[in-house]
């Protein structure tokens, strides 16, 4: 069974690249190219593909998630979505999947990985990267740590710069002894104990700004 494919990302540079790939694959056929979410809206409900790989940063207008909310209600309900982007953020993972996603994919798997996630999607089976279903489970475990607020992830990315609080606290323009109270909450929610391990963890998560 060859599976139908409508691509959606809002860089050309990008869906040339995916088309070459998913053009030397057997079995995979991409029917239609959309640059934003209502045009990929528009053209699945025209065209009806098996599988459409959804990016979540799309340009003006509305986002993949959006976007995935309106083609998973198509009628008939035979349209999958398979987010593929750059983004793994714990927000960005629930919204899409609440949005009514099969898949979650992240543009640096390989092209295999790529390949059997569409075959996946297209039978309506969960296709998660290996970070992606990891922070699922986490979720689910109810061990997700809490999201670290603006002013924590400015913070955060002082600290990477290896500054000190003193230095922290003039580019920011807050006292000391406020840098070291997010500091101490930046840990609780890190799971660290110190600055280096806070930095690590930033860096292995990507929290960084």
């Amino acid at each position: 069974m060859t599976v139908r494919i409508l691509l959606c990302d809002d860089h050309a540079v990008v869906r040339a690249g995916l088309l070459a790939l998913l053009g030397s694959e057997p079995g995979i056929e991409v029917v239609g190219e959309a640059g934003s979410g209502e045009e990929a809206v528009a053209m699945a409900t025209k065209l009806m593909p098996d599988v459409v790989l959804m990016d979540l940063q799309l340009g003006p207008g509305i986002d993949g998630v959006e976007a995935t909310r309106r083609v998973t209600a198509l009628p008939g309900g035979g349209v999958r979505v398979l987010v593929l982007t750059t983004y793994d953020t714990d927000a960005d993972v629930t919204r899409a999947i609440e949005a009514g996603a099969t898949g979650y994919l992240l543009k640096a798997e390989r092209p295999e990985e790529l390949f059997a996630a569409i075959r996946s999607a297209a039978q309506g089976r969960t296709a998660l990267s290996a970070p992606v279903a990891n922070r699922v489970m986490d979720h689910m475990r109810g061990t997700a740590r809490p999201a670290l607020t603006a002013r924590e992830r400015d913070i955060l990315g002082q600290l990477a710069r290896g500054l000190g609080n003193r230095e922290i606290a003039r580019a920011l323009f807050i006292s000391e002894a406020t840098v070291k109270t997010h500091l101490g909450r930046i840990y609780a929610k890190l799971g660290v104990d110190t600055r280096a391990g806070a930095v690590a963890v930033a860096k292995e998560q990507r929290l960084l700004p």
